[in-house]
């Protein structure tokens, strides 16, 4: 990662990397407004301490829920605390809305915010100005800002599009995020071309599973140039989160096998499975 000035924001990137190589693994957790629980009360803090103990640079979560988190747990690992909501109740799944500012995450100690986007929704208008208002916020603020780009919506044919995804992130580039999330797309010489295109760094959404497959996923992404992963579901929902997280941690800041190929398509990934 290249350096920066000394300032808020820069120490705090500083954060989202455990190991300081500029590379990320961050966990969401945010799930459960859209989803329900992922946990009961104890069982959400023994995953968060296991998936910190296991190398997990950040987690994800909305602001009440980070009042839950006993602080030793971190243990070093990041803060990142979501703005964005939406439940599959409301006529308009894809109409995510910002239910917390970026004065509230530093009140509670957060090391970047998040916000969720979803291009070619029917309130698009609206997700793009609350992008740049947040955006603002962070510079006032010193505070990172993960943009989390989706093409979702009744005019999105194929949101892995190779030329739609460069334009997604590209967005969030323009509109200030600091890092960005996305999904990958069919073959790692198009993600690579997106990731090419793309001056901070690029994380990608998910996996197609876990076992092998989910180390298939975590190095065909950093194969392409992506700086880290954000992966939620195939780790909280694992049978071993931490064995889950363990398996990305070395993917994103370990060695790279020689022998592993590095041009598999997600759809030859997926049905290796």
């Amino acid at each position: 990662m290249p350096l920066l000035p000394l300032s808020g924001k820069s120490l705090r990137l500083t954060r989202l990397s455990r190991p300081g190589d500029g590379k990320f693994l961050i966990v969401p957790m945010d799930h459960s407004v859209a989803d329900g629980p992922i946990a009961d009360a104890a069982g959400f803090s023994r995953i968060v301490g296991d998936v910190v103990a296991a190398g997990a640079d950040a987690i994800v979560v909305h602001k009440g829920r980070a009042r839950s988190i006993e602080p030793g747990l971190l243990k070093g690992a990041a803060l990142i605390v979501h703005l964005s909501a939406s439940t599959p109740h409301a006529l308009d799944g894809d109409a995510k809305v910002l239910v917390g500012g970026v004065e509230e995450a530093v009140r509670a100690g957060a090391d970047a915010v998040s916000v969720h986007i979803n291009i070619g929704s029917d309130t698009e208008k609206r997700q793009l100005a609350d992008l740049g208002a947040v955006s603002a916020s962070c510079d006032r603020w010193g505070m990172p800002l993960l943009a989390m780009m989706y093409a979702r919506g009744p005019r999105i044919q194929d949101p892995r599009d190779p030329a739609l995804l460069a334009h997604v992130v590209g967005i969030a580039v323009d509109l200030g995020a600091d890092l960005v999330k996305t999904v990958a797309a069919d073959t790692a010489e198009d993600m690579a071309g997106i990731v090419a295109k793309t001056p901070v760094p690029v994380v990608l959404a998910g996996g197609p599973g876990g076992g092998r497959g989910l180390s298939d996923f975590a190095h065909f992404a950093m194969d392409t140039g992506c700086r880290g992963l954000a992966v939620g579901r195939q780790v909280f929902h694992s049978p071993d989160p931490a064995a889950a997280v363990r398996t990305l941690t070395a993917a994103v800041h370990g060695p790279r096998p020689e022998t592993a190929p590095k041009t598999t398509s997600l759809p030859e990934l997926a049905g290796a499975m």
